[in-house]
C-alpha cells in the first residue's frame, strides 16, 4: 500500500482560511432557535492522506448534536457522520458508527454517558471520542482514553492530530465565558469577556485569562475594533476584537468577533515588566501584555459572543 504523506506546513494556509471556509454552523438569530456551537478542526493521517477533521457540537433547547466531517484530498468536507444526543435518548449517549473516507471504512466511537458540561454543547470531561481508521486512532478526543483504546481495540497513531482551528458561537447578555489551550501540552486557560455597554457611564470592555483581568478597554464606542498582545505563560497571544455590532445594531442582538492567536515574540519581549495595557502588576508574572510580536503559531481560537435580551 502506497503512503502519501503531504507537509503539514504545504496543506495548512493559515486559520484565516478556516475563518472563511467552515461557515456551516447555524448562527443564532432569535432567542427562540437560539444555538451555541463549538467547531474544532484537526490535522492529521487518514486513509493514507493528511486530512482535516472537523468536530461540531450543536445545542439549542431541542436538541444536542455532534457532527464529524472528513475533507477529501481537493479539501472539501464530504464525508461525515452526525450523532443526534437528545436528552431523551439515552442509548445514544453510548455508541458506534461508521463511514467511508474514499471506500475506507472510518468508525466513531463515543461514551458521553457520565460526560460533565457547563452550559456549552462542548463536554469538559468524563467522556470520550475516538476516530478510527486502518486499525489507527487517528483523533481522540476527551480525557477517558484508557477506556477509548479498550473499547476501539485499535493502536494509537503514529501521526499526532494537530489543532488548527477552534471557533465557539456563544450566548449571553454581558459576559461570555470560554476555554482553550494554546499550545499541545499546556493547560487550557479560562477566557471570560464581560461588557458594560448600557447605562450613563461610557461603555466599557474587559478581557481576562484565569481570573486575571488583562485587556481593559475604555470609551469602547471609539475603540470597537483593535488589537493587543498579552502573556499567558510566558507565552505571547495576540487579541483581536470587533464589537461593532455590540454597539450599533438596530436591532440589539449583535454579535462581537474575538480571535485569540499565539504568537512569536522578540527577545525583549519576553522580559517581566515589559508589557503595557491590561494586568494588575502586582499579579504573577505570567500574565501581563506584551508588544513586539510575529505570527508563529497555526492555531486561532475565534470566539463569536451573541448578546440576547
Amino acid at each position: 500500500m502506497a503512503f502519501h504523506f503531504s507537509v503539514r506546513a504545504q496543506s495548512v494556509s493559515g486559520s484565516a482560511y478556516y475563518a472563511e471556509r467552515i461557515t456551516e454552523e447555524p448562527s443564532p438569530t432569535s432567542n427562540k432557535n437560539a444555538q451555541t456551537t463549538v467547531t474544532l478542526v484537526y490535522q492529521t493521517n487518514v486513509v493514507d492522506y493528511y486530512r482535516n477533521i472537523k468536530v461540531l457540537w450543536c445545542k439549542n433547547a431541542m436538541n444536542h448534536s455532534l457532527s464529524i466531517m472528513v475533507n477529501n484530498t481537493q479539501g472539501n468536507f464530504q464525508y461525515s457522520c452526525k450523532i443526534d444526543l437528545k436528552p431523551w435518548h439515552f442509548w445514544s449517549k453510548k455508541g458506534y458508527k461508521s463511514f467511508e473516507v474514499e471506500g475506507s471504512q472510518v468508525d466513531v466511537y463515543w461514551d458521553l454517558y457520565s460526560a460533565k458540561f457547563t452550559g456549552g454543547p462542548e463536554p469538559v470531561s468524563d467522556y470520550y471520542v475516538s476516530l478510527v481508521a486502518d486499525e489507527e486512532v487517528v483523533l481522540l478526543l476527551g480525557d477517558y482514553k484508557k477506556k477509548a483504546y479498550k473499547r476501539t481495540k485499535a493502536r494509537p497513531a503514529l501521526v499526532e492530530p494537530l489543532l488548527i482551528y477552534k471557533k465557539e458561537n456563544v450566548l449571553a447578555k454581558k459576559s461570555f465565558a470560554t476555554r482553550a489551550r494554546f499550545e499541545d501540552n499546556s493547560r487550557e486557560h479560562d477566557i471570560v469577556v464581560e461588557s458594560s455597554i448600557t447605562g450613563m457611564k461610557d461603555p466599557e470592555m474587559w478581557i481576562s485569562m484565569d481570573g486575571v483581568v488583562l485587556i481593559h478597554v475604555k470609551n469602547l464606542q471609539w475603540k470597537f475594533r483593535g488589537n493587543q498582545t498579552v502573556l499567558v505563560d510566558k507565552q505571547p497571544v495576540q487579541v483581536m476584537w470587533d464589537v461593532h455590532d455590540w454597539l450599533f445594531n438596530s436591532l440589539g442582538t449583535g454579535h462581537g468577533v474575538f480571535i485569540f492567536k499565539p504568537v512569536t515574540a522578540e527577545a525583549e519581549s519576553d522580559k517581566e515588566g515589559s508589557g503595557h495595557g491590561g494586568g494588575d502588576s502586582d499579579t504573577a508574572s505570567k500574565y501581563y501584555s506584551t508588544l513586539g510580536v510575529d505570527t508563529a503559531s497555526e492555531f486561532s481560537l475565534f470566539l463569536y459572543a451573541w448578546k440576547i435580551e
